[in-house]
């Protein structure tokens, strides 16, 4: 039985671990590069003929779990795609969005490529078309929680409720091999407990080997009560300054928490009533999911439900679905929200609310998802002088705020928490999701404080099990 990392691997997207084991491969995730020094690789041959891969389990729908889905499909995977219901849901709205947004950035390009002379480094196509999307969304076959699933001969796979979006999970595979028994966990993202909407992480059975996530492995979160302050102390400044609330936010789950914040903080009159534009689509479109997957929610949420108010909705609230009611949006006066993807700021609608709001000192810009290294939004938070979008250079005059504890991931501690629950312990522990630096110094703080073995594979490492 062998391990290969052939994503988010000392590094935080493009999640995709393969695991071969008596003849079989398996697949866990499939997910898109987001980091711009690590954007080649979404052009890069899979490492093994996709038609050799039996089967692909996803733990959530995030893009960066699932956005390789249709070029994998397209070269030639035939097998299903299995994950929890509301992830086959929401993956097959981000897949078609990314469709899209992938032949948009490349008009786009090639435009701006012709007006300033550049050759193009890769060729003017995206990576797949919206057939290809369609086509690997038909190969999708959902799974309920906590049912073991034989997914091929001699391995069965068991999906746990993760807590970081709508449907995410932990997967355990347990594998039999001749006369030997193994098994492997898969933490996939790891929530928090006592967020908005979703319910608390479930802990599953322990494993003989675990590969977890480490996005947050060297710091720790705030408070949901310190979120709430936070986010009403930035709306109120904003307002007082009379400029714009611009938030950069993942359309899947963050957008819903942050809708979510926004209803009780004008229930308890503790924020002046804004006109709030969620500007996304696919934002809308899952926002649509979340009402159909109500039993997922939190004991919090569904109160407010059975009390005649939904936790994602407020006077006030306008969903902007087509270009043309994005584009007016910008030309109102008086301080609104806008919240629009993409949450890193590399691609999407934000880019218009950032052109027309970063070089205004009144509005403020703010971050409350994670930024990967080489992503604008990495680069808007470290404050430069100056930023380039679509083409044009701009000041930096707007005030740049984050709020870190809107994190779907679990932080330092909670994912050890989360480790002190696993039964049995595992034997060796690997890390990925988490940059470099992150994933290695939360390794060697494991490897002391456990006893365990933990590492952190180098991109495309093959491990013998």
């Amino acid at each position: 039985m062998k391990l290969t990392f052939l994503g988010a691997a000392r590094n935080v997207t493009g999640s995709r671990t393969m695991v071969e084991t008596g003849g079989s491969r398996i697949l866990i995730d499939c997910g898109y590069f987001q980091e711009r020094k690590f954007q080649d690789r979404n052009w890069d041959e899979f490492p093994v003929p996709p038609s050799s891969i039996d089967v692909v389990l996803l733990t959530h729908a995030h893009l960066d779990h699932t956005g390789l889905l249709p070029r994998l499909v397209a070269q030639g995977f035939k097998g299903k795609i299995l994950g929890t219901h509301a992830t086959c849901d929401i993956a097959a709205i981000i897949l078609r969005d990314s469709a899209r947004l992938q032949q948009e950035d490349v008009r786009q390009k090639q435009k701006r490529h012709q007006r300033e002379g550049r050759a193009p480094k890769h060729p003017y196509r995206a990576l797949y078309d919206p057939d290809d999307a369609e086509d690997a969304i038909q190969q999708f076959s959902p799974v309920e929680f906590q049912r073991p699933v034989e997914i091929v001969p001699g391995v069965s796979a068991v999906w746990y409720e993760a807590g970081h979006i709508l449907g995410a999970a932990s997967i355990r595979l347990e594998v039999t091999e001749g006369a030997a028994n193994k098994s492997i966990l898969f933490s996939g993202d790891v929530g928090r407990k006592d967020m908005p909407l979703i319910r608390d992480p479930v802990t599953p059975h322990g494993a003989d080997t675990l590969v977890m996530e480490s996005t947050y492995g060297d710091r720790d979160h705030d408070s949901e009560v310190a979120i709430a302050d936070q986010l009403a102390k930035v709306i109120n400044e904003t307002h007082e300054a009379g400029g714009n609330l611009v938030i950069p936010s993942f359309a899947v789950e963050r957008a819903q928490d942050i809708l979510y914040h926004f209803t009780r903080l004008l229930r308890a009159k503790k924020i002046p009533p804004t006109l709030v534009f969620l500007d996304s689509p696919m934002a809308v479109r899952v926002t649509e999911v979340f009402k159909r997957h109500e039993s997922l929610f939190d004991a919090k949420s569904r109160a407010m439900l059975n009390q005649g108010e939904h936790p994602c909705d407020f006077p006030g609230l306008k969903m902007a679905r087509t270009r043309e009611q994005s584009k007016a949006i910008n030309q109102i006066k008086g301080t609104i929200c806008v919240i629009a993807g993409s949450g890193m700021c590399t691609g999407g609608r934000i880019k218009h609310h950032l052109l027309a709001n970063i070089a205004r000192p009144e509005s403020t810009i703010l971050f409350v998802g994670y930024q990967a290294e080489g992503t604008l939004g990495r680069h808007i938070l470290r404050k430069p002088d100056e930023v380039r979008i679509h083409g044009q250079m701009l000041p930096v005059k707007a005030r740049i705020a984050q709020i870190q504890g809107f994190s779907g991931h679990a932080d330092r501690g909670e994912l050890r928490r989360w480790l002190d629950g696993l039964d049995p312990k595992p034997s060796r522990i690997f890390l990925n999701h988490g940059e470099e630096g992150v994933a290695k110094g939360f390794a060697e703080a494991l490897t002391k404080d456990y006893g365990i073995e933990t590492l952190a594979p180098e991109y495309q490492s093959e491990i013998d099990l």
